[in-house]
């Protein structure tokens, strides 16, 4: 885990994303994605950081896939540094961010409130 690459502004988790050997996450300008991103364009144009700063709460971009919303409304409840505690040690107990492409154990959920209890316990 890459901890200091943190959380994107849309809620995926740049510190455990198995991309990072050659991104920096969205906040450093290297992402490739940065100019049509528009979790990106929308929290810069607001001044925030990051999404679950915002008080609307919104699904475009992103946000309308299950895993970045619920990581960002799990960091709005109980915050970015619980959020990547609980990511760490379900990453050492062998929970995985991405497999081959883009999915992995985070992605087969269909509820918010399951996927955000996924990530706190680890357990499904």
């Amino acid at each position: 885990m890459k901890r200091e690459l943190g959380i994107a502004r849309c809620g995926l988790a740049c510190c455990v994303c198995s991309e990072n050997v050659t991104c920096n996450g969205c906040n450093s300008g290297e992402c490739p994605d940065k100019d049509w991103c528009e979790n990106r364009n929308c929290s810069i144009a607001k001044n925030l950081e990051h999404c679950y700063e915002c008080n609307e709460k919104c699904r475009k971009g992103l946000l309308g896939k299950i895993k970045p919303y619920a990581f960002t409304v799990f960091a709005r409840r109980y915050g970015e540094d619980y959020l990547l505690e609980c990511l760490e040690r379900n990453e050492k107990m062998g929970i995985v961010y991405h497999r081959e492409g883009i999915n992995g154990d985070y992605d087969d959920f269909d509820d918010v409130e399951t996927l955000i209890e996924f990530i706190k316990t680890g357990h499904r």
